[in-house]
């Protein structure tokens, strides 16, 4: 699929700029730009909806973790106490 993008000059000559320090052609950083955008957005897309199901499960059940006992269990992280992640509760 081909797509042409216009931009003005000045972000052109920035493109072509940065390509030629990375000694990439200014097609490979668009594209790299492009590709990074879109991942970082879909993951905070992914982020949002974990957590709108999250409040939407504990509005329905109403079990939780405190951030104390997150806190605890994450302390115990790489050492050899370390705890299976605790059970929630209402």
């Amino acid at each position: 699929m081909a797509t042409s993008l216009k931009i003005d000059d000045t972000l052109k000559q920035r493109v072509q700029h940065l390509a030629s320090q990375r000694r990439r052609s200014p097609h490979w950083i668009m594209l790299e730009a492009i590709q990074q955008y879109v991942e970082r957005e879909e993951a905070r897309e992914s982020f949002q909806q974990e957590a709108l199901a999250s409040w939407s499960a504990y509005q329905e059940t109403g079990r939780h973790l405190t951030g104390q006992e997150v806190r605890t269990w994450l302390n115990t992280w790489g050492t050899e106490e370390e705890k299976a992640v605790p059970e929630c509760h209402k």
